[in-house]
C-alpha cells in the first residue's frame, strides 16, 4: 500500500513539474518575441510615446493691388501656451506666472488660477505674440511654458478697401472678402511641430523640439484694385454721402478695355456706428456693388439707343414728335419735366433724357429683339466675377406670365427692372471699347512658389458693332459736352456719359419724393482709360436729380484720376490721333 501511494506521489511530482517546466519555456518564448525579434518594433513605439505633435500655421500669402504694394500681410508670431500637466508643481508654477505675467502685461494671480486649474491640457494665455518677445522667453525656459511658432495677419492700409479685401477669423480662415472667397490659395499648407516628452508624457519645453513638416507659405493674390483709385473713390463717397444727406450710394471704376476693376466702394450711412460695429457686420462688409439691386433708370437708354441704332432703325437725325407723354395700355408715360418737345432727333432725346424717346425707339426695336440686347449687354446674369454674393438682377421678358407691354416700355428707359451698379458699368463699358461685352475681373494673378497664373481679359460677345459703339460713344459725349453746363464735365479732358435718376420703388408702388440719383461714363472719350459709376441712394434737399448729385463726384474722381494716371488733356489726344 505505502508503496503503491509513492509511485502515485512520484507522477503527481512528475505533473506539475512538467507543467512548470512547460510555462517557464512559453515566458521565455515570450520574452525572446518581444526583446529579440520585436525589439525594434516596440523601441520605435515607446519612442514616439516621447513625442508629442502640433499644427504649425502657415504664413498666409499677400493680397496686393495692382502695383504690387500689399494690401494683407503676415507676420510671424508666436502662440503662448501653458502646459497645466506640468503647473502641477505649483511652486515652479508660481514662478513660472510672475516672470510670464511680467514679459506679457498679465496678472500672475490670474495666470496661476487658470493654469492650475487642472492637470490636462495646454491653456492660451496669449495669442500671436511679436516675434522678438517670444525669443526673449524662450531663452528664459520658463517651467510649463511653450510657445508654438503662429502668424498675424495686418492690413497695411487700415481699413482701404475692407470689403473687398476681407478678414480672417481666429482660426486663421478668411471671413469674408478675397480673405474668404481665396482662402484655399491664401492659407497655405500648415507645418508640423514635435516636442519631446519626459518619462510621464509630459512635454519638455524647448527641449528637442524640431519642425518635422515646414509650413509651406499661401500663393500671393494680386488685385486689379488701384489703392490711389481706391482711396479717391472711398474718400468721395464719404463726402458725397454727407454733402447730400443721402443713405448710401456706391462708386466703382474699370478699366473698360479689359473689365478690370480698378476701385469699388459702397456704404450706407443707416448700417452702423462704431459703437456697433460687431452687430452690423453683416452690412459692414455688404460689398454693394455686387450685392445690392436698383433700378438704374435713364442710364440705361443708352442701351436702348444703342440697340435700334445697330438694328439700323434709327441714326442720330432721325426724329420723333415728342409730346411729352405716351399712353401704353391704358398707362400713362411722361417726360421727367413734365414737357413736350415738339420734333427731337435721336441726339436731342439722348441729351434731354427723354422718356418718350426711350418708349419710341423700344415700340420700334420690338419686344423679343429688344430683349435679346439687353441680355446680350449682361443684364438679368451675373458677371461671373468670382466674388461670394454676387447678385444676377432681376428683368422679365415676354416669355414669362407676368410681362406685360408696359414693361418693355418702362424698361426702354431703366424702371421696372434691376441691376447691379457693375452690371451696368460693364454694360456702359462697351461703348469705350468698340462694342464688347467684357467679363468684370477682379484678381490679376496669382503668385505661388512655383508658377505665376495672370488673369487674360475675357470677352463675353461682341454686343453691338464697333460703328454703333462709336456712335454712341459720341452721344454719350454729346450729353455731356452739348449743353451749357453738366455736372461731369471737365476742363482738360472730354467726357461721356449718362445721368440716370430713379424713382425709389416699394411694396406699395413708386415713392416720388425719393430718388436714386447716378453717372455712368468714360474719361478720356478720345481713348477711354477709365469707366465711372456713381450712385447716391436717396439724397435729400433740393438736388435729388443724376447731373445734380452724381455728375459733379463723378467729374471730381475723373479729374483726379487722369492727374494720377498723367492721362493727356483732350486737346493733345486729338492732336496725337491725326497725327
Amino acid at each position: 500500500m505505502a508503496e503503491q501511494q509513492t509511485k502515485h506521489l512520484s507522477w503527481r511530482h512528475w505533473a506539475v513539474a512538467i507543467l512548470v517546466i512547460a510555462g517557464l519555456l512559453t515566458i521565455i518564448g515570450r520574452l525572446y518575441q518581444l526583446q529579440i525579434l520585436e525589439n525594434e518594433r516596440y523601441l520605435g513605439e515607446a519612442f514616439n510615446n516621447r513625442l508629442t505633435s502640433s499644427k504649425v500655421i502657415a504664413p498666409r500669402g499677400l493680397i496686393t493691388d495692382a502695383t504690387g504694394y500689399p494690401l494683407a500681410i503676415s507676420k510671424d508670431t508666436w502662440d503662448v501656451y501653458i502646459d497645466r500637466l506640468q503647473w502641477s508643481d505649483r511652486e515652479k508654477a508660481t514662478e513660472s506666472a510672475h516672470k510670464i505675467g511680467d514679459f506679457l502685461g498679465l496678472d500672475h494671480n490670474e495666470l496661476f488660477q487658470n493654469g492650475t486649474m487642472s492637470t490636462f491640457g495646454d491653456y492660451l494665455i496669449y495669442r500671436d505674440l511679436d516675434y522678438k518677445t517670444g525669443q526673449s522667453i524662450i531663452k528664459e525656459n520658463l517651467w510649463g511654458i511653450r510657445l508654438i511658432p503662429s502668424t498675424v495677419r495686418q492690413y497695411p492700409e487700415d481699413n482701404l478697401g475692407k470689403q473687398i479685401i476681407g478678414e480672417i477669423g481666429t482660426d486663421k480662415h478668411g471671413l469674408w472678402g478675397i480673405e474668404s472667397d481665396f482662402d484655399h490659395i491664401l492659407r497655405g499648407q500648415p507645418g508640423l511641430i514635435t516636442f519631446e516628452n519626459d518619462a510621464l508624457g509630459r512635454p519638455i519645453a524647448f527641449t528637442s523640439t524640431s519642425l518635422d513638416i515646414n509650413p509651406v507659405s499661401g500663393s500671393e493674390v494680386q488685385l486689379t484694385i488701384d489703392r490711389f483709385i481706391q482711396s479717391i473713390a472711398e474718400r468721395e463717397l464719404e463726402v458725397a454721402l454727407e454733402r447730400y444727406k443721402a443713405s448710401g450710394g456706391s462708386i466703382l471704376v474699370m478699366d473698360p478695355r479689359t473689365g478690370a476693376i480698378l476701385a469699388m466702394t459702397s456704404a450706407s450711412t443707416n448700417e452702423m456706428s462704431t459703437s456697433d460695429i460687431q452687430k452690423n457686420l453683416p452690412n459692414y462688409i455688404k460689398n454693394r456693388t455686387i450685392t445690392d439691386l436698383y433700378e438704374p433708370g435713364s442710364v440705361l437708354k443708352t442701351l436702348t439707343t444703342a440697340t435700334a441704332i445697330d438694328l439700323n432703325l434709327v441714326d442720330i437725325n432721325t426724329t420723333y414728335d415728342d409730346t411729352g407723354s405716351v399712353n401704353v395700355d391704358g398707362t400713362i408715360i411722361r417726360n421727367w419735366d413734365f414737357q413736350s418737345h415738339g420734333k427731337v432727333t435721336v441726339r436731342e432725346y439722348l441729351q434731354k433724357s427723354l422718356n418718350t424717346g426711350a418708349v419710341w425707339l423700344a415700340t420700334e426695336i420690338g419686344k423679343n429683339s429688344f430683349y435679346t440686347y439687353f441680355k446680350n449687354f449682361g443684364l438679368g446674369n451675373s458677371t461671373h466675377l468670382g466674388l461670394s454674393g454676387e447678385a444676377s438682377g432681376l428683368m422679365r421678358t415676354p416669355s414669362e406670365n407676368d410681362w406685360y407691354y408696359v414693361d418693355l416700355a418702362a424698361n426702354s428707359y431703366g424702371q421696372g427692372l434691376s441691376a447691379t451698379p457693375l452690371q451696368v458699368l460693364t454694360a456702359i463699358n462697351s461703348f469705350a471699347n468698340g462694342g464688347k461685352l467684357m467679363r468684370p475681373y477682379i484678381v490679376s494673378r496669382i503668385i505661388s512658389e512655383n508658377e505665376i497664373r495672370e488673369h487674360q481679359p475675357v470677352l463675353v460677345k461682341q454686343v453691338v458693332t464697333e460703328k454703333t459703339a462709336k456712335t454712341m460713344a459720341q452721344l454719350m459725349r454729346d450729353v455731356v459736352h452739348g449743353t451749357t453746363y453738366h455736372g461731369a464735365r471737365l476742363k482738360e479732358h472730354t467726357v461721356a456719359g449718362k445721368t440716370g435718376t430713379t424713382i425709389v420703388s416699394s411694396e406699395s408702388g413708386y415713392d416720388f419724393n425719393t430718388t436714386i440719383a447716378s453717372f455712368a461714363g468714360f474719361v478720356p472719350y478720345e481713348s477711354p482709360a477709365v469707366s465711372i459709376l456713381v450712385k447716391i441712394d436717396t439724397p435729400e434737399g433740393d438736388l435729388r436729380l443724376g447731373g445734380q448729385v452724381a455728375a459733379p463726384v463723378f467729374a471730381k474722381i475723373a479729374k483726379e484720376i487722369m492727374a494720377y494716371k498723367q492721362i493727356p488733356s483732350s486737346y493733345d489726344l486729338v492732336a496725337i490721333n491725326e497725327n
